[in-house]
């Protein structure tokens, strides 16, 4: 029997993560949740859930809850164990958050770049199942295990799917390096899906259908928990919810698939629906201030700078990319003069080399190197893939 408190009793983060239960946690990417009805402390680990969806109108903790869950996992793992990509229309929430070294990119305010990026997280899931089947292991855990052994035995594992024809003069086969979960966060997933729309709930659906093996995994909020936001195709690949203060039983129903949201108190009163279970934990969640999210990035700014892949919020997929419209080829490219330059004094072509060069990703590479056998520079790709260069060097003034 759940009797109220006339005086509310606020959770901190800091109790949470000096409980013996977040320190036993060995998933570098364990969530706080705050305490349970007997005032236990709840974690959760994102790897087992392996997405969640949290929802909750104005007001009502949601916010508070996903600092709270960010801050656990960036006191838990290093930026080599965990890498984030942060997407928030609101521009308000998540921008705390940049220039820490987990970052994967510039935290996303603009919608059109935030499907760039899920774009991004697709493309680079099939890679890794790709790697992984090459090493012939079926997640990421077993992927980096074997990655590391190798590593340690002096025997690194060469990269399957290098070419010998991109190889540079005096370069070296690179090698396979253990790869970091990967943890989207999008804060307000109904603003997204007015402006991008079915799209992105067709990418948000692939990621969660197959995502968790490679370790890349999402934190989808809304404070519109309707169904035209949270939708039968994303709901059935996101099995963990969590529910804060709703305004009717209809999105209670939405969020847990039954009743019960609408009754609670606000201010981080939660119904924590775990995988796998019919009956949701009700939790007090975690409370984290703005001065100490504030002080944990000012310090983690001092570990290092982040390491970004600025390819990630202007990906295309390859449909996009032969498509015609009104989207840029690799001639419009800001990049496209500076590789020209580069592949007629160098006299040697690939895309990894413009890759390696300008610091870009694979896709964007690749776009360039079409334009320039588009506009006569290099010739199409011989049997082995290599390509030659047939524009004369640029005069010097």
């Amino acid at each position: 029997l759940e009797i109220p408190n006339f005086e509310r009793e606020t959770v901190y983060l800091r109790e949470i993560l000096a409980s013996r239960e977040y320190q036993r946690a060995k998933s570098p990417v364990t969530l706080v949740l705050g305490k349970d009805i007997s005032g236990h402390p709840v974690v959760a680990d994102l790897a087992k859930m392996p997405h969640l969806l949290v929802a909750g109108t104005t007001g009502s903790g949601k916010s508070v809850a996903i600092n709270a869950m960010i801050l656990s996992m960036l006191f838990k793992a290093t930026p080599d164990q965990v890498r984030l990509i942060m997407i928030d229309p609101k521009m308000l929430e998540l921008s705390a958050y940049e220039g820490i070294p987990h970052l994967l990119s510039p935290v996303v305010t603009d919608m059109k770049e935030a499907a760039s990026a899920l774009r991004w997280c697709v493309a680079e899931m099939e890679r890794r199942y790709r790697l992984m089947s090459a090493l012939k292991v079926r997640n990421l855990e077993g992927f980096n295990r074997k990655v590391s052994e190798a590593a340690a035995r002096g025997e690194p594992i060469k990269d399957p799917f290098f070419r010998p024809s991109d190889m540079e003069e005096g370069g070296s086969w690179p090698v396979i390096e253990p790869l970091p979960i990967i943890v989207v966060i999008i804060d307000e997933l109904a603003d997204m899906m007015m402006i991008v729309g079915k799209k992105v709930e067709e990418l948000i659906a692939r990621l969660a259908q197959k995502a968790r093996a490679a370790g890349i995994h999402l934190i989808l909020a809304t404070q519109r928990p309707s169904v035209d936001v949270i939708t039968g195709l994303i709901k059935a690949n996101v099995p963990t919810r969590i529910a804060f203060q709703v305004s009717s039983k209809i999105d209670s129903r939405t969020i847990l698939d039954q009743m019960g949201a609408e009754t609670l108190l606000g201010c981080g009163d939660m119904l924590y629906l775990p995988p796998g279970s019919g009956f949701p934990i009700r939790a007090h969640g975690a409370f984290v201030g703005d001065e100490e999210v504030h002080r944990v990035v000012s310090f983690l700014k001092q570990t290092g700078s982040p390491d970004y892949i600025a390819d990630i919020t202007k990906y295309r997929d390859e449909e996009e990319s032969r498509g015609g419209g009104d989207d840029e080829d690799g001639e419009t490219d800001e990049l496209f003069d500076a590789a020209v330059r580069f592949v007629t004094e160098s006299r040697r072509v690939s895309t990894s080399s413009i890759q390696r060069r300008f610091k870009i990703g694979y896709n964007r590479a690749a776009r360039i190197v079409e334009a320039m056998e588009r506009a006569g520079i290099v010739s199409p790709p011989e049997g082995n893939g290599s390509r030659t260069v047939l524009a004369p060097p640029p005069v010097e003034d």
